[in-house]
């Protein structure tokens, strides 16, 4: 028996105090992935994700376990072969918080303030987790499409499940894909992510000496490695701020963005201070490059002595246009790299771990029942924007499963300080998110035969 759409938001308002506290208890496990952490956290933490999925019907569920790589919950449900199949993705993993000291309210333990939960996780991504179980839950046990469910454990720090659906595509099979590990550009402003930046790593090295040396008697002559790698890395800009590594991809961007004030606030850039580079907003953090050096190996202030430095390294991060290939940008810096001689001395330049970004095709019938299911949770019209950081699993799905229409909308917003102190989601997002989603799957169900192709 159908069920109305009407009846179907009421259920998901009904059943939201539960929703929260189950947010609650998931944000009070601290499953964090990284070297180093202890895994106890997280497979407790794959544990609570199979019970909810269970609870809300999902009875064929296995886990995937792949080297060094925490579990992957995978649950499927078919209802009948005439239906779409429509994956639903998230991660329940969380960076860590090692800075407690700048958290106004413990990150491992829910707390509510001003319509909004605060927690590590809260955003990043625990409640996009939770839209998916507060969208099943309101079809009691009665889904109208087939389903595959797919909760990793490993996404914030990479994994081998992030190449696992280019050799298994099969898995992966579906119609349509729900990635929820994004969200809105701003609270209120229903949003659809329809492209990603790429990533690559690259590291970067100077050697002079045998050893430092007395600066005194040995300064202006013998050749400073950090002064040579200071140099190197200034090449990678212009005197503008905008990237200067010839072959590095840039679109001009056509969506939606932040304003100069929103992105300032965003970013905390301190009063006085000019944003870096030139041209719009969009095009520098979301369809154009970046390279961060988000290492470098030098002597402390604190504990400097008066020495010619030997030896000095640079860790960087290359942010990819959605448009190129990884691969093809991580060249593109490393040739450029190479090619700096600073005072006649050579670089060694390393490349490291790579991932692609994605754009995702719009207006397709998906993608249109999509847009209608946002703007009738939210009451206005989507927008699209992209996003700068990268999830390399959304890039091999797309990859693997190439005619699928990918649809990227969430729980967050720009504001909620994902990967920073007080992360939070605000509780009108994550409901609003959850009656998005139960929409989206009631219109797929409903759909006419052929009509989503």
């Amino acid at each position: 028996m159908s069920v109305s759409e009407s009846d179907l938001v009421a259920r998901v308002r009904e059943d939201f105090p539960r929703l929260r506290d189950d947010l609650a208890a998931l944000i009070g496990i601290p499953s964090v992935a990284f070297p180093g952490y202890p895994p106890e956290p997280v497979h407790e933490a794959a544990d609570k994700v199979e019970a909810l999925l269970r609870d809300a019907g999902v009875a064929d569920i296995e886990r995937l376990d792949l080297p060094d790589t925490s579990p992957a919950i995978i649950g499927r449900v078919h209802v009948d072969d005439a239906l779409p199949t429509v994956l639903l993705y998230c991660h329940y993993d969380v960076v860590p918080a090692d800075d407690v000291e700048a958290w106004r309210t413990p990150p491992f333990e829910a707390t509510e303030v001003d319509g909004a939960i605060f927690g590590r996780g809260a955003s990043d991504s625990k409640s996009n987790l939770l839209a998916h179980i507060g969208a099943l839950r309101a079809f009691r046990g009665s889904l109208p499409v087939n389903l595959l469910v797919v909760f990793e454990g490993q996404e914030e720090a990479g994994s081998a499940f992030d190449f696992y659906p280019l050799d298994h595509p099969d898995v992966f099979a579906c119609d349509a894909m729900v990635i929820a590990d994004v969200g809105n550009i701003r609270p209120g402003d229903p949003t659809l992510t329809v492209a990603l930046r790429g990533s690559a790593a690259v590291t970067v090295a100077v050697s002079t000496l045998e050893s430092p040396k007395h600066s005194g008697q040995f300064g202006a002559a013998a050749p400073d490695a950090l002064v040579v790698l200071i140099h190197a890395l200034a090449s990678l800009h212009d005197e503008h701020g905008d990237v200067a590594v010839p072959g590095l991809r840039r679109e001009e961007w056509t969506g939606a963005g932040y304003s100069d004030d929103e992105f300032r606030a965003l970013a905390q850039v301190l009063p006085g201070v000019p944003l870096q580079g030139t041209g719009s907003l969009g095009s520098r953090i979301w369809s154009g490059p970046a390279i961060t050096v988000t290492g470098i190996d030098v002597p402390s202030v604190d504990k400097a002595v008066n020495a010619v430095a030997a030896t000095a390294r640079a860790r960087l991060d290359v942010r990819v246009s959605p448009w190129q290939s990884a691969a093809e940008a991580q060249a593109a810096v490393v040739a450029h790299l190479e090619a700096q001689h600073p005072f006649g001395v050579s670089l060694t330049v390393v490349a490291g771990d790579i991932g692609d970004g994605v754009s995702v095709p719009t207006g397709g019938p998906i993608y249109r029942l999509a847009e209608g299911a946002l703007a009738d949770a939210y009451g206005t019209p989507p927008s699209t924007n992209a996003v700068g950081g990268s999830i390399p699993i959304v890039s091999a799905l797309a990859r693997a499963v190439p005619d699928a229409e990918v649809l990227l909308f969430g729980t967050s917003d720009g504001f909620s300080a994902i990967h920073a102190p007080n992360e939070r989601v605000l509780i009108d997002e994550f409901e609003r998110t959850v009656v998005a989603e139960t929409l989206l799957l009631a219109r797929l169900g409903h759909a006419a035969p052929g009509s989503l192709r």
